[in-house]
């Protein structure tokens, strides 16, 4: 009896711990400077017949910021990629390998230095799971470089959703309008959104957009910082959910 008890407790330990959509699974593979940068693949919709999200953390954080948002967006039929930038520490539990990886190495971990992770993901993405479109997800530093990229490295994504985006890079030696430059150039389209008292942060980005395919939202309480803002346990979710969902469903909707 000892041993089948074991036996059971063994079997229950391996399994992993899994959403009823989703079963997620985590990847390995190289930045652009060979640094190995872990993600976690949440692919419920086989064959590649939906857009992939990749999903780009905020400062201090880690791949962990999307437990919850990547199920969500698994049920509105999206698969997602969720990543660990160089640039990071933790959230909700989860460590960010890629940091830790960095640190290893002694390889430098400010903002701008997770451009490469960020290139290489998205790569990755279109190259695994992207048959119809990728697109890129950043909170706070990482949503100011997505657009940065959608700017200045057309094709890299299909689309852009940035919460919180600034100018944060004036201590790593760029100009004060280096994100407002490089949005001139994008021509995808693009969801911007931030808590309230954010807006006059990234004003000047979003109306540097020649595009008209951009959405601009700004929630009518305070909100919150960054992608978290979707997080069910705040009030005010709901609403960036809807403006997320009304977005995606404007200009890449699945099943059609």
């Amino acid at each position: 009896m000892k041993t089948v008890c074991n036996r059971i407790i063994l079997l229950v330990w391996l399994l992993p711990c899994v959403h009823p959509l989703q079963a997620a699974e985590h990847v390995i593979f190289p930045s652009e400077d060979g640094l190995p940068v872990t993600a976690t693949v949440y692919a419920p919709h086989a064959g590649a017949e939906t857009p992939v999200i990749v999903l780009f953390h905020q400062a201090g954080a880690s791949r962990g910021e999307y437990l919850e948002i990547a199920p969500w967006l698994n049920r509105l039929g999206y698969n997602c990629l969720a990543v660990d930038q160089r640039s990071g520490g933790g959230m909700n539990g989860v460590v960010n390998q890629t940091a830790q990886r960095a640190e290893n190495k002694n390889l430098p971990a400010g903002y701008i230095d997770a451009l490469p992770d960020i290139r290489a993901a998205l790569r990755y993405a279109r190259k695994h799971y992207g048959e119809r479109g990728v697109l890129a997800w950043g909170s706070s530093y990482s949503a100011a470089l997505v657009l940065q990229l959608a700017g200045t490295s057309p094709g890299l994504a299909d689309g852009v959703l940035a919460f919180s985006p600034g100018e944060y890079f004036r201590r790593a030696g760029k100009s004060a309008t280096w994100i407002r430059d490089s949005a001139r150039h994008i021509r995808v389209p693009v969801f911007i959104a931030s808590a309230r008292d954010e807006a006059g942060e990234w004003a000047a980005i979003v109306a540097a957009i020649e595009s008209e395919h951009k959405v601009a939202f700004v929630p009518a309480m305070a909100g919150r910082h960054g992608a978290r803002a979707l997080w069910s346990q705040y009030r005010d979710s709901t609403a960036y959910r809807e403006a997320v969902q009304a977005f995606l469903a404007q200009y890449f909707p699945v099943g059609g």
